[in-house]
């Protein structure tokens, strides 16, 4: 069976995403309850439960107002439902604001779930955060270029690595990530020739969204890779199905039947 179609086979941890720098891509999508994580258990090599669960599971207008408990919660759903990728925990905003403050929530994280890993979002101004969890035995993955928690900081969503002095505070920012112990960076919104000299110039894998070819993996929200979130398509997003589109229909021959008393027929009735 090729490379390119193969399912996972075993337990995905990190010494295998160390190895797949360069070798394979990485393929990684979010997930927030039992149900999807078992569908996608097997065919990825990382899960993120993400803080986006804000937004296409709460109906939220931005991640901000996640909350740790709600992380643990999903992220307790996500590893009932999935054993083989290494699971991620995505540290939600005011979580990680000083170094104990940081190592507080993510030990509650290492304790009242069986995630692999931690993931903060933030560069150099973090990296003493990154090596602060690292050095007591916590994995961290980085997230560097658009983040979604500085948005109201940033004035809104941003596209990094533009000018040449950019990708080079990007670079920055993920060498400081590697020093302080981050096993993986999450590159996001960023052009594609910036994430090519960043994934160049560290060697850790990347993991972009919006980030072009050049990364050493991918990753992506599942309500916007299957058509479920509605409200407006990121231009990197590629709808691999439209599955909003999908239950709409088969919602509509359902209520149909049960109007026309044609649900439940003899071979669904004791």
């Amino acid at each position: 069976m090729s490379i390119h179609t193969k399912k996972v086979a075993k337990k995905v941890t990190l010494r295998t995403i160390a190895k797949m720098k360069g070798v394979e891509p990485i393929t990684m999508v979010t997930a927030y309850d039992a149900l999807f994580a078992k569908l996608f258990d097997g065919h990825v090599d990382m899960i993120l439960v993400g803080d986006s669960l804000n937004m296409s599971f709460l109906g939220k207008d931005d991640t901000l107002s996640a909350t740790m408990d709600q992380m643990i919660y999903h992220t307790q759903a996500v590893c009932n439902g999935a054993s083989l990728p290494l699971i991620v925990l995505d540290m939600p905003f005011g979580s990680y604001t000083s170094k104990s403050e940081a190592l507080k929530n993510a030990t509650r994280a290492y304790q009242e779930t069986n995630a692999q890993a931690v993931k903060i979002e933030g560069g150099k101004e973090r990296a003493n955060i990154v090596k602060a969890l690292t050095e007591n035995s916590i994995a961290v993955l980085g997230h560097i270029g658009l983040m979604p928690q500085f948005v109201r900081a940033d004035g809104g969503y941003r596209v990094r690595g533009k000018e040449k002095t950019d990708i080079d505070l990007l670079i920055e920012d993920a060498k400081a990530l590697e020093a302080a112990g981050a096993f993986a960076i999450v590159v996001e919104g960023v052009k594609s020739e910036a994430a090519k000299a960043i994934t160049d110039a560290i060697t850790i894998p990347t993991i972009g969204i919006g980030a072009g070819l050049e990364c050493d993996g991918q990753v992506l929200v599942w309500s916007d890779m299957f058509g479920f979130f509605e409200e407006f398509k990121p231009k990197f997003v590629k709808r691999y199905c439209n599955g909003a589109e999908l239950i709409r229909e088969n919602l509509k021959k359902y209520t149909s039947e049960v109007k026309n008393r044609e649900f439940p027929s003899k071979e669904y009735i004791y």
